[in-house]
């Protein structure tokens, strides 16, 4: 301001507002139509605040060695977005850099977010000429240095001894954040590569051995582990249809069916041992596989197995 420089300032940014907000019901038709436009944005919205207060909560119970109710988190964050958008604000979370200066600067109670709230409705409302002649380029340094202090440093060096799945999924969110300017598609891609690698870590998590009776005539396979989508095909290839014996048994109570895919693999399997005339008994399952057995399974229908059969 002394010198006189040309550089961008708060003002520039758009509008202050000069008063207080007031409640006001958007003039919009409440029908689908209405729903199918905003419902995209809102879900990413919810997404990406749901996800940050989390972890932001998750933050805040370690630095302060407190536990927090986190459903309740999520329900007063909702309910405060929905009062929000009635007086003209926008939809917001807990923000991670401010509650780690918020916390590191000795806030321990509802009262320091308080303050920090009606303090700044202050400053933007009655104080906003004031407020517009600050220069973006501090507002920018400011928010650089809450970067470098709640930035984990220590995540960097520790690329090298995590597992390499986990670096991928960290950097590639950071890439797609970076370069999309949009953080809803770096959690969407960070959790999307994380129940993939998670899938094919837990599938390869299955052990199936097998022993003879001492007659000869009768073969009993343990199954250890989890059986779905992505360990299916190595449940099935665990199996020696052509064992010339009379009788198959086959110990799942230390395994457990997830899905249609795993019950489809079992079928497979029992139906296989039944074309080479070998007897098939299931023992073990847990309740919640054999309600999915039950329900889904067609190696116990007559019907179906005989139409399997004769493909």
């Amino acid at each position: 301001m002394y010198f006189g420089m040309d550089i961008r300032t708060v003002a520039d940014m758009g509008e202050l507002p000069d008063s207080l907000p007031v409640f006001l019901w958007p003039e919009v038709p409440l029908n689908f139509e209405t729903l199918a436009i905003i419902f995209p944005y809102s879900l990413a919205l919810a997404v990406v605040g749901i996800l940050e207060s989390l972890m932001t909560a998750t933050i805040v119970d370690d630095l302060t060695d407190t536990s927090s109710d986190k459903n309740r988190e999520c329900v007063g964050q909702g309910v405060a977005n929905l009062g929000s958008g009635l007086i003209g604000g926008m939809a917001g979370c807990a923000m991670i850099g401010q509650s780690i200066i918020n916390v590191k600067s000795g806030g321990r109670t509802r009262l320091s977010t308080l303050l920090a709230g009606v303090i700044l409705l202050v400053m933007v409302v009655f104080l906003d000429t004031w407020v517009g002649l600050i220069p973006m380029a501090a507002l920018v340094a400011v928010m650089i240095m809450v970067s470098i202090g709640t930035f984990n440093w220590s995540s960097v060096k520790d690329l090298k001894t995590n597992p390499k799945s986990s670096s991928v999924v960290m950097i590639a969110t950071v890439v797609v954040v970076v370069f999309t300017h949009n953080l809803a598609y770096g959690v969407l891609v960070g959790v999307l590569l994380s129940a993939l690698f998670f899938a094919n870590k837990v599938g390869r998590i299955l052990y199936i051995g097998s022993s003879l009776s001492e007659d000869g005539h009768e073969r009993t396979y343990q199954v250890v582990g989890q059986v779905f989508f992505s360990s299916s095909e190595q449940f099935i290839g665990a199996f020696d249809f052509k064992d010339a014996v009379e009788k198959v048994r086959i110990d799942l109570s230390r395994a457990h069916f997830w899905d249609i895919t795993a019950i489809s693999s079992l079928d497979k399997v029992v139906i296989k041992f039944r074309r080479e005339g070998t007897e098939v008994e299931l023992i073990g399952l847990n309740e919640a596989s054999a309600t999915l057995v039950d329900k889904f399974a067609v190696h116990n229908r007559p019907d179906a197995v005989e139409k399997l059969m004769g493909h």
